[in-house]
Order: C-alpha cells, then sequence, then structure tokens
C-alpha cells in the first residue's frame, strides 16, 4: 500500500482502469464520430440521433425587429421584447421570470399553456407589431416541419405529465387566444443548442474578432456550431444534407441537433461501465456521463473509491469517502480550486499530515478532468470536420459555446481548447473562434425568428 504520492503509479492504475487519455486517439476517435453522423443522418442505426431542427439561420440578423423571446429550462420560465441592433448586439426589454408551471405542485394541460400565456400577454400588447414568438424550450421535442415542437418528456421536477405528446406552439396559441389575443404567425420552437448556435450567429463577428467597422471586402461568413458543455452536452451545426428527410441545400443549410452526448466512446473503462450500469438510465449517454456537469462528480467518486479499496489512496477517513452515496460536482470543483484549505465535503476528510494522499485524490481527479476534455475536444473537431469549413481565414468557423462546465470547472476550458487547437492544425492550419456565449437561450430563440429561412424540403 503506498502512502507516498506517485504519479507513475496513479497513472498506471488509471491505464488499467481504463480511463487514462492517454489510452484514446484522437484521430480515430474523430473517425469514429463522423461515422455515426453520417449513419444518423441517413436514419441508419446510429448512437446519434441527428435531429433536424427546421430551421435555417442566414448570414445576417435582421436589425431593428421586435421578437418576443421565451426561456423555459430548470425551475425558471423566462420572457424578453428583443432586437438586435445594426452592430448585430441583442437588446432586451420587459425581461421577466417566474417558476417554471409544473414546479410548484402537479399542473394540468390548460393551466400549463395559460402560465406561459401570461408572461407572454403583457408583451404582446406592449410590443404591437412583432416578427414572432422564439421559444426556447429545454426539454425533449421532436421538432416538427413547421418548427413546433411535440413534447416527448419533462423532467427537472416538472410536474404536468398531461401535456407530454401535446404541440407547445400550438398550445401557447390557443391559451393566447383564450386571453382574447391574436398570436403571430410565426411561433418557432428550438433547443437550447440550436439556441446556443443562433446565439452565437448574433453575437460572434463573421471573421471571428471585434466588431469594429463594415466588412470592405464582402467576405462570405462561415458556419457556426452550436456546443453545449455544463449539465449535459450536445452539438449542433448547419448541415446540406440529410437523406433521412430528403433535404439538400448547397445555399440553406439547416441546423441538425447531434445528441452527441449519447455517442459510446470506444476508449471508456470497466469503471465507466460499472458507473454507468449504477445511472438512472444505464446504456445510454455514454460519452455525457465521461464529461458533463451531472457526471463528473459521481464519476470521479467511483473512481476514487476504487483507489481506496486498491490500497492505492490510504487515508484516516477512507472508510468515510467509501460511504459516500454521492459527490456533487460542485463540491469537487470547489476542492479542486482550493485544495489546500480544507474546507468543504472533500477537504474535511484530509488531516495536517495527509498532504501526500490529498495530492494523490486531486492528481486522479485530474486524469478524469483531461479526459473529458479530450472527449469533448474530440466531438467538436468531428463536427468542425463535417462543415468542410474553415480553410479560409477570412471565414472562420464559429463555435459557440454555453455551459458553466466549460466555463468554470477546473482546468476544463484550459485543456479542451489546448487540444481542440492540436486536433484542427495538426495538418494544415484551419481558422476558427471558440467563444463563450451569454443569455444563449433568450437571444438565440430570438435569433430564430430574424434569421429563419425554410428548411423543409430540397432547394
Amino acid at each position: 500500500m503506498s502512502k507516498h504520492f506517485d504519479p507513475a503509479e496513479l497513472a498506471d492504475f488509471a491505464r488499467y482502469y481504463g480511463f487514462h487519455y492517454d489510452l484514446i486517439d484522437p484521430a480515430h476517435l474523430v473517425r469514429d464520430i463522423l461515422n455515426e453522423m453520417d449513419r444518423g443522418l441517413r436514419g441508419q442505426a446510429s448512437s446519434l440521433a441527428m435531429i433536424p431542427a427546421y430551421i435555417s439561420p442566414s448570414a445576417r440578423i435582421r436589425p431593428g425587429k421586435k421578437v418576443i423571446a421565451l426561456d423555459a429550462g430548470g425551475t425558471n420560465l423566462r420572457s424578453a421584447l428583443v432586437h438586435f441592433t445594426d452592430q448585430g448586439t441583442p437588446e432586451t426589454e420587459g425581461a421577466c421570470k417566474v417558476p417554471m408551471p409544473g414546479t410548484q405542485g402537479k399542473i394540468g394541460p390548460e393551466a400549463f399553456f395559460d402560465r406561459i400565456a401570461s408572461l407572454t400577454a403583457p408583451l404582446l400588447e406592449q410590443a404591437g407589431d412583432i416578427e414572432g414568438i422564439g421559444f426556447c424550450f429545454s426539454y425533449p421535442m421532436e421538432i416538427t416541419q413547421d418548427s413546433d415542437g411535440i413534447l416527448l418528456a419533462l423532467s427537472k421536477e416538472v410536474d404536468a405529465p398531461e401535456v407530454i405528446g401535446q404541440r407547445i406552439g400550438a398550445g401557447l396559441r390557443e391559451a393566447l387566444y383564450r386571453r382574447g389575443l391574436k398570436a403571430p404567425e410565426r411561433i418557432v420552437l428550438l433547443n437550447d443548442t440550436t439556441a446556443t448556435l443562433l446565439s452565437g450567429l448574433a453575437e460572434i463577428p463573421a471573421d471571428g474578432g471585434q466588431r469594429r467597422g463594415e466588412d470592405l471586402y464582402g467576405a462570405l461568413p462561415g458556419p457556426v456550431i452550436g456546443f453545449i458543455l455544463g449539465t449535459g452536452f450536445n452539438t449542433a451545426y448547419p448541415e446540406k444534407d440529410i437523406p433521412k428527410i430528403g433535404f439538400h441545400s448547397d445555399t440553406a443549410p439547416q441546423i441538425v441537433v447531434c445528441e452527441s452526448g449519447n455517442i459510446h466512446p470506444r476508449y471508456l473503462g470497466g469503471l465507466d461501465r460499472e458507473f454507468d450500469a449504477a445511472t438512472k438510465n444505464p446504456g445510454v449517454y455514454s460519452l455525457e456521463k465521461a464529461t458533463s456537469g451531472a457526471y463528473l462528480g459521481p464519476l470521479t467518486l467511483h473512481i476514487l473509491k476504487q483507489a481506496v479499496r486498491d490500497g492505492l489512496l490510504s487515508f484516516a477517513k477512507s472508510d468515510e469517502l467509501l460511504s459516500w452515496p454521492a459527490l456533487q460536482t460542485r463540491d469537487l470543483n470547489e476542492f479542486m480550486w482550493s485544495p489546500l484549505t480544507g474546507q468543504g465535503p472533500i477537504g474535511s476528510l484530509f488531516g495536517p499530515g495527509e498532504k501526500a494522499a490529498l495530492e494523490s485524490l486531486a492528481y486522479l481527479s485530474s486524469i478524469v478532468t483531461e479526459r473529458a476534455a479530450l472527449l469533448s475536444a474530440s466531438v467538436v473537431a468531428a463536427v468542425v470536420e463535417r462543415t468542410g469549413a474553415g480553410a479560409d481565414p477570412f471565414a472562420p468557423v464559429r463555435i459557440a459555446v454555453e455551459g458553466t462546465t466549460y466555463m468554470i470547472y477546473k482546468g476544463m476550458r484550459r485543456s479542451l481548447e489546448a487540444r481542440l487547437h492540436l486536433m484542427l492544425n495538426g495538418q494544415s492550419p484551419r481558422s476558427y473562434v471558440i467563444a463563450p456565449v451569454e443569455q444563449a437561450s433568450l437571444f438565440g430563440a430570438a435569433a430564430a425568428i430574424l434569421s429563419q429561412r425554410s428548411s423543409r424540403g430540397v432547394s
């Protein structure tokens, strides 16, 4: 039993159980992901659903036009009037936030949509002439060709079972009618990954730089990718060919939501499989369980417990760690940012003379983070490859990112961006920019109205 900090021994432990990042061949993983994307687009068996959003982003969002933007996600429902300036900057007015219908007790369909309408109606009356309602609804939906969304399931403690199976846009339209209000012609439903992409279209300049003036050379903009790395994991991008719905357009590609968290990488090990078997949804979302904020804390705890059982990690309160039913990702992150203070659930386990054990725990946790960054970067690299863009230095691929795991998890952003750079520039320079976007759900919902073109068939 080692009582000293031994990085080589810890790395061997990680390799033995299959979670060390140096076991991953990024080039092979990118090819695997591209193959899964292609099969999903063709409607063949694939871990990637490749869901058409029936939204085709234009190169420029129309300025000055007002939109009602709605954002339903987590415990809150938000609304605002949104417009974009001539410089492409989004501005809001009349913003409001209320508890999500169904989070304060069970609610029926009519009352569910009436609550949403009660937040929408004042903005509709205030604005007068609006272009439409963009509705980011961050629950599982089937997007229809008329840009409505059929609710497939509810989560996040929303208790409204009779709403499942209903059209969200149609339900809101009917609720507004009950109030004596005529809804705008266009109500567009989208999920948070699509909204992030559209927010990036609005917020990240076409040349990837700073907004300093008009383009004097008429350069054509590159594509925008939406990337979520928060509680969950997902990507979305504009696609020219979707054989499973008979769609092809060289000039107006439509957004496809990959459902990337469901990828099953060949590089997961035995402890990953054990952890997966103990989750509420075993056998699905394998990559998300190795990368996202919902799982990084619990997965790391499962690995640390094995290190204790193997005698690799030894400290006075080892049995207390083994008895923990869970470890929240936020608690692990707080520890990793300040490991020597002895604070938080993890810090409280170690005495002043147990620095070596503390180092070992932090080292193993860092390996898990590095692997998550590498897996995440591989997915993003595959999506960039799929776009075929990035050769033109004035038309970079713009990667819009949303999510606290990317933004604040110790070591994640730095490692992910470094690995992505190496993947995309290994053969030749590729022009891209990766940047977080603010209020992605709300601004993206507005952009869905102001940038939308038809994506319903072959052109």
